[in-house]
């Protein structure tokens, strides 16, 4: 790790003027970032404390919907009775996410930006990395690719997205709320994560004079059947291969409505509009769900060692869309 300068901030503004450097990070709980720094991934030559500033309130909001803030660790949000009972998938997510220790630091606003996981981005020893070093290659194309992408990649990068709670606010229709010199902006989940195209070093749509200060969830429909199932090499807080937020709106055995986001599949987490449009209207009978699963992967593009996601995936989905039905 290199020497950096260490601030504390003491308001939103100003965390938010020291971004104007390209070289400051905020530091948060700092699981993400404090690796990389570490492993001499991020070099930035300033860290700004932030988690002195006030964004750690959870808000009931008079139209229903739910107002996170940044600061909220992962524990406190999984544990909150409005997100247990009116956005347990949420709930699901963050638990399967981490470790309690993990968990009792790592901040909502930090889950958004956390990076991939690729070992040739996290590994600085292999030089042919995009998102680490743009223009220098993907070594992951040519390696051994087994944990990396079938969906969404460009010739430029094929990592995948960690976060469990991403793909359940992506399911969540949650928005997420920035804050610069310029004011307040409000960005969808949905449009929130990249993918990779010809800028991979690019994760996110967040400026870089951008702080993150809360997200907002819209009022639930779905708090009744829901179900975050991740598939992992092993149960003890690995990262998923695959994963799947699904949450229906339920007519008595028709499904009125559907939310399904994949994890672990793209360089953000994947919403699979065609196969909640396969649902809707439907009785959630086999071949509904065998419809929806195949779907969910329309357009994959697998590489050599992880075609089996493919079918890994639709089999998760059909999996969770039933343990959502029968919740």
């Amino acid at each position: 790790m290199k020497a950096f300068d260490y601030t504390r901030a003491k308001r939103v503004d100003d965390a938010i003027a020291a971004l104007a450097d390209p070289n400051t990070r905020c530091l948060a709980g700092g699981t993400n970032l404090l690796d990389l720094m570490k492993g001499y991934v991020e070099q930035p030559t300033r860290l700004v404390d932030i988690t002195h500033l006030p964004l750690r309130d959870i808000e009931a909001l008079p139209d229903g919907s739910l107002r996170i803030g940044a600061l909220v660790s992962n524990t406190d949000l999984a544990n909150d009775r409005n997100v247990r009972e009116r956005y347990p998938l949420l709930a699901q997510a963050l638990v399967s996410g981490a470790s309690p220790q993990l968990r009792n630091m790592a901040s909502v606003g930090g889950n958004l930006l956390q990076r991939t996981r690729c070992h040739y981005f996290t590994d600085v020893g292999f030089d042919a990395c995009n998102k680490r070093k743009p223009g220098s290659g993907c070594a992951a194309r040519e390696g051994p690719n087994r944990i990396h992408a079938i969906l969404g990649a460009s010739d430029q990068c094929i990592a995948v997205h960690p976060s469990d709670m991403c793909v359940a606010l992506a399911a969540l229709d949650a928005v997420v709320e920035a804050q610069s010199r310029s004011g307040t902006r409000r960005i969808p989940m949905r449009d929130f994560h990249r993918l990779p195209g010809t800028t991979p070093e690019r994760d996110t749509e967040l400026r870089r004079d951008e702080l993150i200060v809360a997200v907002t969830l819209p009022p639930s429909r779905f708090a009744d059947h829901s179900r975050y199932l991740k598939v992992r090499d092993r149960a003890s807080y690995e990262f998923a291969l695959v994963s799947v937020a699904a949450a229906l709106e339920m007519d008595r055995d028709h499904v009125r409505d559907a939310r399904i986001a994949l994890g672990g599949v793209a360089h953000k987490p994947w919403r699979a509009l065609r196969a909640e449009q396969a649902l809707v209207g439907h009785a959630l009978d086999d071949a509904a769900l065998a419809a929806a699963g195949s779907a969910a992967t329309e357009g994959a593009r697998p590489y050599r060692d992880n075609a089996f996601k493919v079918s890994l995936a639709q089999r998760a989905v059909m999996r969770a869309l039933r343990e959502a039905a029968s919740a």
